[in-house]
């Protein structure tokens, strides 16, 4: 039965281990060191650099199944890489070598069925330290990448829970096979319930795990995803936004060409307007020809009318 209680940041840290022995492990992968005293959840998590608010999502999740996940985006994801980083690091390099001793040690290495209890143990073994290498070696950096905005364009979390399978199912199994096949002659057993007993509380580990998974993270960088596409979509159109108008900017009008038009509004000709401008007749032409260019006008009239509405002249100054 699960403890209805929902944990707080002002809860003191000891109450929630008191309340549940199997936070020792969370800690350890959350990088929470013992030695809190009293102090309250929220200073415990300070004290470590822990995000809290992820931290008590994770803990009233596996005690109590509390939490909607899908639209939460307070949970912060490199608190929750580290955490299950840290958690496979745990499993792999500790509890799958530590059962394995367990079931050298309960076991009569003469019994041929107990040999091949050990062959199915290895295989298993084999099974979970690929599935979380793939994890550490794919997923993880994807997310690396997601957080410093470059996400891969060939893989999204989607991908993952696809694959994402129940790595106690063979733990299971061993687990069933043990108890049902396995011959005693009394010596080990002893020995081999406590070996049972923790093959049980690696596949509730392994159970809890995966939800973790499941539930909070992959929700977690599905927003993410959404963010980064967002924020991509955002980039883009600035992009856009921003080489309209640098184009517009490139297009913008010389001083000279200014002077050009100023010239035309009043009445002069390309002579008249290369004598005033002390240039030649040549470049009063190539000037009309870019005025005309950049502001698709290519009549006095039009010339005037610009002339006017952007201040380069004064309608009292125009002959109408």
């Amino acid at each position: 039965m699960k403890n209805q209680k929902l944990y707080e940041a002002d809860d003191k840290m000891i109450s929630l281990i008191r309340d549940n022995y199997d936070l020792l492990q969370m800690l350890g992968s959350f990088g929470i060191s013992l030695g809190f005293g009293d102090k309250t959840v929220q200073e415990t998590c300070e004290d470590n650099h822990v995000d809290t608010y992820t931290f008590l999502a994770v803990v009233n999740f596996t005690i109590n199944g509390y939490g909607e996940f899908e639209s939460d985006d307070q949970i912060s994801v490199p608190t929750l890489m580290h955490y299950l980083d840290a958690s496979h690091a745990y499993f792999l390099d500790f509890q799958l070598p530590f059962i394995r001793r367990e079931l050298v040690e309960s076991l009569n290495e003469d019994d041929s069925l107990a040999r091949l209890i050990m062959r199915f143990y290895d295989e298993y073994a084999h099974e979970i330290r690929r599935h979380m290498m793939y994890e550490q070696k794919t997923l993880f950096p994807y997310v690396n990448s997601l957080l410093e905005g470059n996400p891969a364009n060939d893989y999204n979390v989607m991908t993952f829970s696809k694959h994402h399978g129940a790595m106690d199912k063979k733990l299971r199994e061993l687990k069933l096979l043990i108890i049902k096949y396995l011959p005693q002659d009394g010596q080990h057993n002893n020995q081999l319930t406590a070996t049972l007993h923790d093959i049980y509380d690696n596949e509730a580990w392994l159970k809890q795990h995966a939800q973790v998974e499941d539930c909070i993270f992959v929700p977690a960088i599905r927003r993410l995803e959404q963010a980064t596409k967002d924020n991509s979509i955002t980039k883009n159109i600035n992009n856009i936004v921003y080489k309209s108008r640098a184009d517009q900017n490139s297009d913008a009008l010389s001083d000279r060409e200014k002077d050009v038009i100023i010239a035309l509004v009043q009445g002069m000709s390309n002579k008249e307007i290369a004598d005033h401008l002390y240039i030649s007749v040549n470049t009063v032409i190539t000037h009309r020809r870019n005025i005309a260019r950049k502001l698709q006008i290519h009549s006095p009239a039009g010339l005037t009318i610009y002339a006017i509405v952007n201040g380069l002249v004064d309608i009292s100054s125009v002959k109408l």
